[in-house]
């Protein structure tokens, strides 16, 4: 059974804007994908970064 960050985390989408609980320092990110629950996003202050989506949940803003 997925937990609930998994199941979040799997309806992020290539292009959807996020941010990662943990670092507000990174600023907004867009997903760019998200495969096998392996989500890579383009933070403006960390460039691209991988996240393991089984261990961090991001927040998806919407309307961003």
């Amino acid at each position: 059974m997925q937990e609930k960050g998994q199941r979040m985390n799997a309806i992020l989408e290539p292009g959807m804007m996020v941010r990662h609980p943990d670092r507000a320092e990174w600023g907004l990110g867009q997903v760019q994908s998200n495969i096998g629950g392996r989500i890579t996003v383009n933070f403006e202050h960390a460039g691209k970064v991988v996240i393991d989506g089984r261990q961090i949940e991001l927040v998806p803003i919407f309307g961003a």
